[in-house]
């Protein structure tokens, strides 16, 4: 097992992981957002919560483009490749007892960071913020394999060998390691494979309704593990409150205060040890310094 921690968040060390990769999505714009969080001024927003930070760079790049070869897993080598990057950084920070928040690039990056943690022998629980369940395989899905990266986790029957044979263990996550936070968007197949498998849900109505009851089941839940990772896909916030996502849904989604106040309290519990974000298209946003500037304040507040 891993050793324990500091409780001291500022007395950790936060490795930056960049994942600028768009090979899993359905289009470009992914790949920029590790570079726009940095332009704006991410490591200073930390640094002025004193917290120490390593930044490793951009470890995977990739720009998407179609991949008439694998029309339903389009660019696998691409996201394999990154993924196995991501996991190797990931895994090093946790062995050493660091912290890592790795900046994507598309959903599927999630699949190096669970794989890393794995690699490093850690007990995960995975928050998993976001819109969509992720729960579709190659053969009910349409080509993009960021609809994929949780079928991939749990070992879905029909799932790319590759992808969900990533980590030490297959599967890389069992369903009572999975907690979904925000999800709207379930295909029938998906909620087939969530009832099948009595994966955990707070769902999007439920966290409009209380998020602070929705913030403490969460937490309750996560602080059973020895490892807290949180999955955090914007696509989980309203568009039109804060359009920054790949996905321009016009959904009734969380509001950015909402998401916040989520991951602050996530980042709270002393199991906590890994963020990823993903989804986050730089030019879908009306005025990329100030939305940038939010964001980076959000992530400092809940990491620093």
């Amino acid at each position: 097992m891993i050793r324990k921690w500091s409780f001291d968040l500022a007395a950790r060390l936060l490795d930056i992981i960049g994942a600028a990769t768009s090979a899993g999505a359905y289009s470009p714009g992914q790949e920029r957002a590790p570079a726009a969080f940095r332009r704006h001024g991410l490591a200073e927003a930390l640094a002025s919560r004193g917290r120490a930070v390593r930044d490793h760079g951009d470890v995977a790049s990739f720009r998407w483009r179609p991949d008439p070869s694998r029309p339903q897993a389009m660019n696998l080598e691409a996201v394999r490749g990154a993924c196995d990057l991501v996991a190797s950084h990931v895994a090093t920070a946790i062995s050493a007892q660091e912290d890592v928040l790795v900046l994507g690039g598309d959903c599927t990056v999630e699949l190096g960071t669970v794989a890393g943690a794995n690699a490093a022998s850690a007990r995960i629980g995975l928050v998993y913020i976001d819109f969509d369940a992720d729960l579709n395989t190659p053969d009910t899905s349409d080509g993009a394999l960021d609809w994929t990266g949780v079928a991939h986790l749990l070992n879905i029957p029909g799932c790319e060998p590759s992808l969900a044979g990533l980590g030490p263990t297959r599967p890389m996550l069992v369903p009572q390691q999975l907690l979904y936070f925000g999800v709207e968007n379930i295909t029938p197949p998906e909620a087939a494979a969530i009832r099948d498998n009595a994966v955990k849900v707070i769902s999007r109505e439920e966290a409009l309704s209380d998020i602070e009851a929705a913030a403490a089941r969460a937490a309750e839940w996560a602080a059973r593990f020895d490892c807290v990772l949180i999955h955090f896909d914007v696509d989980v916030l309203s568009f039109i409150d804060f359009p920054i996502a790949e996905n321009v849904r016009r959904c009734d989604g969380l509001k950015l205060e909402q998401a916040a106040f989520v991951l602050k309290q996530l980042t709270a519990l002393q199991q906590w040890r890994g963020l990823t974000v993903t989804e986050v298209n730089p030019a879908h946003a009306p005025d990329e310094p100030t939305a940038f500037a939010r964001l980076n304040e959000v992530l400092a507040d809940a990491l620093g």
